[in-house]
C-alpha cells in the first residue's frame, strides 16, 4: 500500500470502532461482572486514537502547512461539536463556565463539568484538540523532524500514567493522549522513519496474538497491562496495514464499514443526546424495545448530518485553507 492511498483498512477500523462505542453506550453486554460495557468502550476509543494518531503524523509527513492542517481540522470538528453542544447546553440550562468548558474543550480538566450523559462523551474531543494544537506547536518549533519526539512523548506520558497509577481509564489530556502518541508512532515506523526493523516487526507479528492482549489490556481486570493498551491497539492496526492481502485487512475493506466509518463522527456526537430524549427512556423492558428505533434515528441524522451539513464544511475550510497558502506565499515577495 502506497502513502497515497486511501487506508481502506483504516476506515474498517473506524466503522468498527465507533460500532464498539455505540455498543458500550447502547447495549447491555453482558455478564454484569465482567464490566463489558466499560471495556468495550475503551477498546473501541483506543482503536479511534490509534487512527486519529496515524493519519494526523501521515498528513503532516507530507505536509508541512500548520495553518493548512489546523484549518483543516477544525472545519471537520468544530462545526458539528458546537451544534451539538449548544443543542445540548439549552436543552439542560448550565453557567457561563459550564459553556466556556465545553465550547473551548477543556471541560475533561477538574471540576469535568459535563451534562451527565448528554456532553460526557466530548472528553474525547478535548483529547483530540489538545493533540492537535500540540502537534501543531511541535511541527512549528521543529519543523519535520519535530514528529519524530513523538513516540518518545508516547513513552513519557505512559510513565506519567504509571506514576500516578492511572492504569486503567481516564478522561484526562495527559493520562490519555499516549492512545493517540502510538498512532503517531505506527506512522512513522510506516514510513519507515524509525528504521526498517520496526516496520519488519509490526508486519510479522501475531494478529490474533496482539488482539487477545488488547482485549485483556482493556479489561478492568488487565492489570499492568493496561499500560500497554495504546501500543497494542497500534500494533493491531499496523498489522493489517503491512498485511493487506490477509482475511482480516479484507474483511476490514468493505462497503458497510466504509459507509459507517464515513458518517462515524456524526454517530458518535450526537447519539448520547438521542439516548437521553423518549428514544431511550422506560424502564429495562421497553426502553431495549425501543432500541432499533433509536438506532435507526441516530444513523439517520448522523447522515444528513456528514452529506449535508459537515461535508460542507470541510469544504469551505479547504477553500479557506487554500486561499491561506495563496496568500502565505506571495507574502515573500510583498518586501
Amino acid at each position: 500500500m502506497s502513502a497515497e492511498s486511501r487506508f481502506g483498512v483504516l476506515d474498517g477500523w473506524r466503522g468498527l470502532s465507533i460500532l464498539l462505542v455505540l455498543a458500550c453506550h447502547l447495549l447491555p453486554l453482558g455478564p454484569k461482572a465482567m464490566q463489558l460495557n466499560v471495556s468495550t468502550g475503551i477498546l473501541g476509543m483506543a482503536i479511534f486514537f490509534t487512527l486519529s494518531g496515524f493519519l494526523v503524523t501521515h498528513f503532516l509527513l507530507h505536509r508541512v502547512g500548520i495553518v493548512d492542517f489546523l484549518i483543516r481540522r477544525f472545519f471537520r470538528i468544530l462545526p458539528l461539536a458546537w451544534l451539538y453542544i449548544f443543542v445540548a447546553l439549552l436543552a439542560y440550562p448550565a453557567s457561563r463556565e459550564v459553556w466556556l468548558a465545553h465550547l473551548l474543550f477543556y471541560a475533561n480538566y477538574p471540576p469535568k463539568p459535563f451534562v451527565p450523559h448528554v456532553t460526557e462523551h466530548l472528553w474525547s474531543l478535548c483529547v483530540e484538540m489538545h493533540f492537535y494544537l500540540g502537534i501543531a506547536l511541535l511541527v512549528t518549533l521543529f519543523k519535520k523532524r519535530g514528529l519524530l519526539l513523538l513516540p518518545i512523548l508516547a513513552i513519557g506520558f505512559t510513565l506519567l500514567r504509571a506514576s500516578f497509577g492511572m492504569e486503567y481509564q481516564s478522561v484526562i489530556t495527559h493520562f490519555k493522549i499516549d492512545e493517540i502518541l502510538s498512532g503517531a508512532t505506527l506512522a512513522l515506523i510506516y514510513e519507515g522513519r524509525l528504521g526498517e526493523w520496526l516496520k519488519k516487526f509490526v508486519a510479522g507479528a501475531s494478529f490474533w496474538g496482539v488482539l487477545i492482549l488488547l482485549l485483556i489490556s482493556s479489561s478492568p481486570f488487565g492489570g499492568a497491562l493496561n499500560y500497554l493498551r495504546p501500543y497494542l491497539a497500534a500494533l493491531l492496526v499496523g498489522i493489517t496495514i503491512f498485511n493487506p492481502q490477509t482475511r482480516v485487512s479484507q474483511f476490514l475493506n468493505n462497503r458497510v464499514l466504509f459507509y459507517i466509518a464515513s458518517i462515524s463522527y456524526a454517530l458518535y456526537v450526537i447519539h448520547p443526546l438521542l439516548a437521553s430524549t423518549w428514544l431511550g427512556s422506560g424502564d429495562v423492558l421497553h426502553k431495549y424495545m425501543k432500541r432499533p428505533l433509536l438506532f435507526a434515528v441516530t444513523f439517520l441524522l448522523a447522515h444528513i448530518s456528514t452529506f449535508y451539513f459537515e461535508h460542507k464544511m470541510i469544504t469551505a475550510g479547504k477553500s479557506i485553507s487554500k486561499v491561506m497558502l495563496k496568500v502565505q506565499s506571495k507574502l515573500p515577495h510583498m518586501h
